[in-house]
């Protein structure tokens, strides 16, 4: 049990807020592209990405696995993104700051969606079931080409505006 639910009822859980972040992260970057803020979306991205995080360490384990380092990281990062943008507001240099951070952290929680994709489906765990194959590897590496892409777009385009 884990607050109070069964280990696959909170699974579902953890996979529905990540899911969510991903989906709200997806418009809030987009937003990016037209200096707009989003207030609501970015909330709603922020926290679920946190959500996701702090859920992933909830999970019952022995020894400090890859996905917590992950999960350690991926909060530093949104801790970063939070003072950017709600502390110093997303101007001067916080500007891109809050930009490399959010899609930083969006970036993280694809990766892992990844990660899982290709532990979890069985057409994919084929493809790669050590995840050192090249199907895996070509994926994460097209993931990563596609973010570094959204982000030097992003920090170009989002110009919010001053406080």
């Amino acid at each position: 049990m884990i607050l109070g639910m069964s280990l696959p009822a909170f699974t579902i859980l953890h996979v529905v807020i990540s899911l969510i972040g991903i989906a709200a992260g997806v418009v809030v970057v987009f937003g990016m592209f037209s200096s707009n803020r989003m207030p609501g979306w970015t909330a709603v991205f922020l926290t679920t990405t946190i959500l996701t995080s702090v859920t992933g360490f909830l999970f019952p384990f022995t020894k400090l696995l890859p996905s917590h380092i992950v999960g350690i990281i991926s909060l530093v990062i949104l801790g970063i993104a939070l003072l950017a943008l709600y502390v110093y507001g997303a101007t001067g240099p916080w500007r891109w700051i809050y930009v490399a951070s959010a899609i930083a952290a969006l970036y993280l929680n694809v990766f892992v969606a990844v990660v899982q994709a290709f532990q979890k489906f069985p057409s994919l765990k084929e493809l790669a079931p050590m995840q050192t194959e090249l199907p895996f590897v070509a994926t994460q590496g097209i993931v990563l080409i596609v973010f570094i892409a959204l982000f030097v777009g992003a920090v170009r385009a989002f110009q919010p505006p001053s406080r």
